[in-house]
């Protein structure tokens, strides 16, 4: 052997032993022993360390109900890894995805083209945010479709944080129902969802859609008949009532306001909402209310376009419309458990979504939930 020429131990690397042993330090020290364990059983096993360790840590840390026995028996028979895996429901391209931040079991995730493809390239970049993405992608996919999972995925890893759980709920039923537009729940929607979209921009599209199907869900096409006080005309101003989807809907747009999203409470009997005009100009809108810390009817919001604050004439004209009613005699009770829903409705709109999931999930339950709903905002 010449000077010049490597010797054969040199370029042979560390044995098999000790490359195992480096891939098993870094799973997550909570997932550790059960790995360890189960790599201890066959060397076949411990070299999924090498080739496949996510499997390795889905077969040690199965998911509650899943028999890891049989991809087991597959592995220790030296069986195609792709056999082995599919075996045990782990698709393919978890393969490259870091073990460090593996602490609990896999959920289920899908595996078919063209999802694989696409979402390895928003895979997380820190060991803290793996199990919440994992998680969160196997939410959306579960309640939403693949290509709104591969957009969650990478807004995760844009903002470093994953959604909460009720807040994936709604961002999943908007990307749903934006790709149906044969569906009730289409139509009242101002911006469909596109996997362009950044989150701040769904949320807020999805948002706004949450209001008009509360508004619809709530007021409907009936309009409010208990006005507790009087429209009309008062010293060179209109006094309109809010009291319908309709008009509660023209008055957000006009006056650049959330008055939409006033719809339960309105529906409630918590409080009424008047649009003041003059000479046909919306100047203001006004909510009264009652409530226990105030035991008569009174003004709660006065506000101008884009809701900047009235001026001081405008509250005094509120002011002096408000009390030329008999406000001792107006005694609104608020409904308890939130506002009525129309069941027909209801059952109307989130048919389609149902039938397409073939469920009725806990958070979306056949009968009328005004909770629900409040738990998507």
């Amino acid at each position: 052997m010449t000077a010049n020429q490597p010797s054969l131990r040199a370029s042979a690397g560390p044995p098999r032993h000790v490359l195992i042993e480096r891939r098993l330090r870094r799973f997550s020290p909570a997932a550790q022993p059960r790995v360890r364990a189960l790599a201890a059983r066959h060397p076949r096993l411990a070299d999924l360390a090498l080739s496949f360790p996510p499997l390795l840590f889905a077969l040690a840390l199965p998911r509650p109900g899943a028999d890891p026995e049989p991809a087991i028996v597959r592995a220790i028979r030296g069986r195609p890894l792709g056999e082995v895996a599919a075996a045990a429901g782990i698709p393919w391209w978890l393969r490259r995805l870091p073990v460090d931040g593996l602490t609990r079991p896999l959920p289920a995730l899908p595996a078919g083209e063209p999802f694989s493809r696409r979402i390895v390239n928003h895979f997380p970049r820190s060991a803290k945010l793996t199990a919440a993405w994992l998680e969160s992608v196997s939410e959306a996919t579960q309640w939403g479709s693949e290509p709104f999972a591969v957009w969650i995925a990478r807004e995760i890893v844009r903002n470093s944080t994953p959604p909460k759980t009720d807040r994936l709920h709604l961002l999943a039923l908007w990307a749903w129902f934006s790709q149906q537009p044969e569906s009730d729940g289409y139509p009242l929607m101002e911006t469909p969802w596109r996997f362009e979209m950044q989150s701040d921009a769904a949320t807020g599209a999805a948002l706004a859609w949450l209001d008009r199907l509360v508004l619809g869900l709530t007021l409907g096409k009936e309009r409010v008949a208990d006005l507790w006080l009087h429209p009309g005309p008062f010293d060179g101003h209109e006094f309109v009532p809010l009291d319908s989807a309709e008009s509660l809907t023209e008055e957000a747009l006009a006056m650049e306001n959330c008055v939409r999203t006033y719809a339960g409470r309105i529906a409630a009997n918590r409080c009424r909402l008047w649009s003041i005009r003059r000479d046909g100009q919306r100047i203001a809108t006004l909510e009264v209310r009652r409530d226990r810390e105030h035991p008569l009817v009174h003004i709660a919001q006065l506000t101008s376009r884009r809701n900047e604050k009235a001026p001081i004439e405008v509250w005094w004209l509120a002011t002096r419309w408000l009390h030329q009613h008999d406000l001792v005699s107006i005694r609104p009770e608020p409904r308890r458990g939130g506002p009525p829903f129309d069941g027909a409705a209801w059952r109307k709109l989130w048919r389609p979504y149902w039938l397409a999931k073939r469920r009725f999930p806990a958070w979306l339950p056949l009968a009328p939930s005004w909770w629900a709903m409040k738990a998507l905002y």
